[in-house]
């Protein structure tokens, strides 16, 4: 039997919220509408509305564990994951139709990508250690059979690398490769991905984490040929030069904690603004948000440690244009929102609402 990620990562027992609204966050002007992916475990009842700012309940109570999406599509189709032993992935359209949906072929699925040129889709499955590809129907935005790619590997720490476990996926900028951040394997693996083909190859190792690292999810530089990965089981952030064959190259490592701080965190999400300035990377047990400065070069200086307000920040959500940072924290059940200044700090505007066990966030 599969052990999932949630099972391994629970720890004290599951916090039941309702659903009552806390103190909402300010009205925005204009349309502001976002979905809040939420797991059943934790208390959520599926997917949740949030418009100007105030929680208007569940959009659809049959739309549970999901734990990353991705918009785009043919069609305006938005891509749901529904992370369960028996994976799926779901395209919705305008008004939350359904457009198809396939499983994934694997246990747990966390993240997907999409390469809407050519209308393809990727999944890492968590707890099978594997990625699902996708062709996407041009016209609906359907999703057609997945063809489903094994990892191999496993690292020192046996209760969480006794196998492969996919946790990131994401096409490269020149849209020659898929990459994969496999926690279990402790390595990026990469696909060569062929665009006008719609078809992958089989994957090889394009960069080895030190053993027990854990790398859980990674960003590309928006102009530079470099990438940033954090680690899950070591709280580290690696600088990774991209080279055109694929693979990558060491360029640094910083941590993600302040030195001396004691007890487990485990790094969750990372981000980086649109002009490659700043580096956010949110920790679970730590409970904070790490600001990096980015130079021209994208070198890394440490700016901020951030409290997030609440408890297991698993997900955050850039939003520049309206110059803040919506943070998910799950354990608590809440979504806080802070300032991102002109320099990229984060400032705490004490503005939160309650969703429970709220894990992804997207603006729609």
């Amino acid at each position: 039997m599969t052990t999932t990620r949630r099972e391994v990562m629970a720890g004290a027992a599951a916090i039941g919220l309702g659903t009552a609204v806390a103190p909402a966050m300010a009205r925005l002007p204009g349309g502001d509408r976002l979905i809040a992916g939420t797991y059943a475990n934790e208390g959520g009842r599926g997917l949740y509305h949030i418009s100007d700012g105030r929680v208007l309940g569940p959009v659809d109570t049959t739309i549970v564990d999901a734990s990353y999406g991705v918009g785009g599509g043919p069609d305006q189709t938005f891509y749901l994951l529904r992370e369960r032993r028996e994976g799926g992935c779901t395209g919705y359209g305008p008004n939350w139709a359904v457009h198809g949906g396939a499983p994934t072929g694997g246990a747990d699925p966390c993240h997907v990508a999409i390469d809407r040129a050519s209308a393809c889709l990727a999944v890492a499955n968590y707890s099978s250690g594997s990625v699902s590809f996708y062709r996407l129907d041009r016209r609906t935005g359907a999703t057609g059979p997945a063809q489903v790619f094994q990892h191999h590997g496993h690292g020192p720490n046996t209760e969480r690398q006794a196998g492969p476990h996919a946790h990131w996926v994401g096409f490269s900028p020149d849209r020659r490769w898929l990459h994969a951040v496999d926690l279990g394997a402790d390595a990026i693996f990469a696909y060569r991905f062929d665009p006008a083909a719609r078809t992958l190859a089989e994957p090889v190792v394009a960069w080895s984490a030190p053993a027990g690292a854990g790398p859980r999810h990674m960003v590309r530089h928006p102009t530079l040929p470099r990438a940033y990965l954090a680690c899950e089981l070591t709280p580290k952030l690696f600088v990774l030069d991209a080279l055109p064959d694929g693979r990558f190259r060491d360029a640094g490592e910083h941590a993600l904690l302040p030195e001396g701080m004691k007890g487990p965190s485990y790094a969750a999400h990372i981000a980086i603004d649109r002009a490659g300035r700043t580096l956010y990377v949110s920790n679970r047990g730590a409970n904070t948000i790490t600001v990096f400065a980015l130079d021209a070069k994208g070198e890394p200086r440490l700016v901020q440690h951030v409290p997030t307000g609440g408890n297991w920040p698993r997900f955050f959500l850039l939003r520049e244009g309206r110059g803040e940072m919506l943070v998910a924290n799950e354990r608590s059940g809440t979504v806080d929102a802070f300032r991102i200044g002109r320099d990229g700090h984060l400032t705490a505007t004490g503005r939160s609402i309650a969703i429970p066990g709220v894990v992804f966030l997207a603006e729609v």
